[in-house]
C-alpha cells in the first residue's frame, strides 16, 4: 500500500473526533443514574433514525433526528423531557469532549489537507469545531447535509470527493463506525478504521485499510 499518494485525511466527527458518551454528564444533571444509558440509547436511535428516513426517502437534518433520538432515548429509559432539558441536552452536543490525543495527532498531521465530514448538519458541526480548540487544524467541515444524503450512501462519499477535488485513492478516510468505513472503502477511499471498542470488522467483504485503537495509528500514514 503506498501511503504517499495520500494528500488528504478526511475525519468522521461523532466517536472518532468527538466523544458522544461525554454527553452522559449532563444527562446525569436531569436524570441521575441514567446518563450513561440514556446517552447510549440516544446514540444509537440518532444513527437508526438516520438510516431509517435516508431508506424511506423522508431526509431530515441531522439536528432533528438527534432531537427526534433524544425524546426517544428518554420515555425508553422511563423519564420525561421538559422543555429545559432538552434545550439543554442538545445545546451540550454542540460542545462534546475531543478524545485525549485529536489535538495532538492533528497538530502531527497539519501537512496534510485535513477536513471534517459527517452526517451532522452545520448547524451542529460548525459549533462542535469551534469550541472544540481543533479549528485551527481543520482545513474544512463538510456536511452530509449539503447534499441530503447520509453516509454510508455513494452519493455522500462523492460530495466529500468532489468538494476535496482530488480521486478517491488520494483521499484517507478516518471513522470510528464500523459501517462509515465500509461505505468509504465502498465508494474507494483509502480507509482507517479507528476501533475504540475492539470491535470485529464488519462482515461485508470490505476490510479497513488499516485498523487502529485511537488516531495514534494513523502517523504511519505520513512516513
Amino acid at each position: 500500500m503506498k501511503k504517499d499518494v495520500i494528500q488528504a485525511i478526511v475525519f468522521d466527527a461523532y466517536g472518532t473526533l468527538f466523544d458522544v458518551q461525554s454527553i452522559a454528564a449532563k444527562i446525569n444533571v436531569f436524570f441521575p443514574g441514567k446518563g450513561e444509558e440514556i446517552s447510549k440509547t440516544w446514540r444509537e436511535k440518532q444513527l437508526e433514525y438516520a438510516n431509517l428516513r435516508q431508506l424511506m426517502g423522508i431526509y431530515r437534518p441531522f439536528s432533528v433526528v438527534t432531537k427526534d433520538a433524544l425524546r426517544y432515548a428518554v420515555k425508553k429509559h422511563g423519564c420525561r423531557l421538559d422543555e429545559t432539558a432538552e434545550r439543554a441536552l442538545l445545546h451540550a452536543y454542540l460542545d462534546l469532549e475531543i478524545f485525549p490525543e485529536v489535538q495532538n495527532v492533528l497538530m502531527k498531521l497539519r501537512h496534510k489537507r485535513l477536513v471534517v465530514f459527517s452526517n451532522g448538519s452545520h448547524d451542529m458541526l460548525d459549533p462542535l469545531v469551534n469550541s472544540s480548540g481543533i479549528a485551527g487544524l481543520i482545513n474544512d467541515i463538510l456536511s452530509a447535509d449539503d447534499v441530503q444524503m447520509y453516509k454510508p450512501t455513494p452519493a455522500s462519499y462523492d460530495y466529500a470527493a468532489h468538494r476535496l477535488r482530488l480521486a478517491r485513492e488520494n483521499i484517507l478516510f478516518v471513522s470510528s463506525n464500523g459501517w462509515d468505513i465500509s461505505g468509504a472503502k465502498n465508494y474507494g477511499f483509502r480507509t482507517a478504521w479507528i476501533n475504540r471498542q475492539h470491535l470485529p470488522v464488519e462482515e461485508l467483504n470490505l476490510p479497513p485499510d488499516g485498523i487502529y485503537p485511537d488516531l495514534n495509528g494513523l502517523l504511519e500514514w505520513t512516513m
